[in-house]
C-alpha cells in the first residue's frame, strides 16, 4: 500500500467529524477534494473505509482498523519529533498522561511539583474510568496512565508506586458508625451506592465480595466518586471509595469510614504503559519521579 501522511490526516478527520464537508472546513479543503483523497486511499485498500448509506459517515470495519494503525503511525511520528528536540538540546517537551477520575484528587498535586521542576513542558491530562485507560493503552494515544489493576492479556508494564485502600464510607449519624468490627453480611442490610460497569473500584468491589461469597447489596449506580461522597452525605446508602478521595469530608466530619471486616480492600496506585512504548526523555524523568517520590510528596507524614 502507498499511502501518505497527507491522506492518512484526511481520513483521521472525516472519521472524528463523520462528515465529508465537516472535515473538509477544518483542513481548510474543498469537499471533493477529501472525497478524491478519500477515493484513493480506499482503493489502495483494497475495501471501503466508510459507510455512507445513513446520514452520517461511518466508519467500515476496515475503517476502524486502519483508523487504529493511522493512529499509531502518527504517535510515532510526534514521538520522534520530540527526540529530535531533545537530541538538539532544547528542554521542552510534551507530556500525555491518562488517568483514573479517582487520582485525579491527588494527581495534580504531583504535576505541580514536576511542572515545577520543568515549567516548560506542555502537559496533556486526560481523565477515564477503566474502559477509557484500556482503550488510551491499545491506541497508543497516552505515554504513562495512572491506574489500579493492569490489564490482563494486554502487552504493558506496570510499576506500583502507592497503596490505594477502599473504604466504606457513611454519613456520620449512621446506626453501623457505633460499632466495630461490622460482619461483612451486614452490608447487604443497608442501600449501596456503587460506581458504574467499566469502573475500577466496581469491578475491585466485586472481585472482594465474590472471594467472601457476599451478594452486593442492592442500590444505586454513579459514575463518579463526587457522586458518591454526594449521595452517602446526603443519606442516600453506604459507598465504597478510595481513602484518597475523603481526605476533605473525614477533616471535616461530613462523612465517615466504617469498620468493616476485612476491609479495607488493597489496592495499589500503578504506572503503566505500553511494552513497546519509547520514552522521551520527559517522560522517562516524570515516571522516575512519580516512582522515586509520589508517596514522599503525598504523604510526608510517612503514613
Amino acid at each position: 500500500m502507498h499511502i501518505s501522511l497527507k491522506q492518512l490526516q484526511i481520513f483521521e478527520t472525516v472519521a472524528a467529524q463523520q462528515s465529508y464537508t465537516k472535515a473538509a472546513k477544518l483542513l481548510f479543503l474543498s469537499q471533493p477534494a477529501v472525497s478524491m483523497q478519500i477515493k484513493q486511499l480506499e482503493e489502495q485498500a483494497g475495501l471501503p473505509l466508510f459507510d455512507r448509506s445513513g446520514k452520517q459517515t461511518n466508519l467500515t470495519e476496515a475503517g476502524t482498523e486502519l483508523l487504529h494503525h493511522a493512529r499509531l503511525i502518527h504517535q510515532q511520528l510526534r514521538d520522534a519529533s520530540q527526540m529530535m528536540q531533545e537530541m538538539r538540546g532544547l528542554k521542552r517537551g510534551r507530556l500525555h498522561l491518562t488517568m483514573a477520575s479517582t487520582a485525579s484528587y491527588f494527581a495534580p498535586k504531583l504535576l505541580a511539583v514536576f511542572c515545577e521542576r520543568y515549567p516548560d513542558v506542555q502537559v496533556s491530562l486526560k481523565v477515564a474510568n477503566r474502559d477509557g485507560l484500556l482503550q488510551a493503552l491499545e491506541d497508543n494515544s497516552t505515554d504513562l496512565v495512572i491506574m489500579g489493576k493492569p490489564p490482563a492479556g494486554m502487552a504493558v508494564e506496570s510499576e506500583m508506586f502507592m497503596n490505594n485502600p477502599l473504604v466504606v464510607i457513611a454519613p456520620p449519624g449512621h446506626p453501623l458508625t457505633e460499632n466495630k468490627e461490622i460482619a461483612l453480611n451486614e452490608l447487604s442490610q443497608h442501600p449501596f451506592i456503587v460506581r458504574e460497569r467499566g469502573s475500577g473500584t466496581r469491578a475491585a468491589l466485586e472481585r472482594f465480595l465474590a472471594q467472601h461469597d457476599i451478594e452486593r447489596p442492592s442500590g444505586m449506580e454513579m459514575n463518579s466518586s463526587e457522586a458518591i461522597k454526594q449521595a452517602v452525605e446526603a443519606g442516600l446508602g453506604l459507598g465504597v471509595v478510595s481513602l484518597n478521595t475523603i481526605e476533605m469530608e473525614l477533616l471535616l466530619n461530613r462523612l465517615t469510614v466504617l469498620d468493616i471486616e476485612n476491609f479495607p480492600i488493597m489496592r495499589h496506585w500503578r504506572l503503566v504503559y505500553r511494552s513497546d512504548k519509547r520514552f522521551t526523555a520527559i517522560t522517562q524523568a516524570f515516571h522516575d519521579y512519580v516512582i522515586e517520590e509520589a508517596n514522599t510528596i503525598l504523604h510526608p507524614e510517612g503514613s
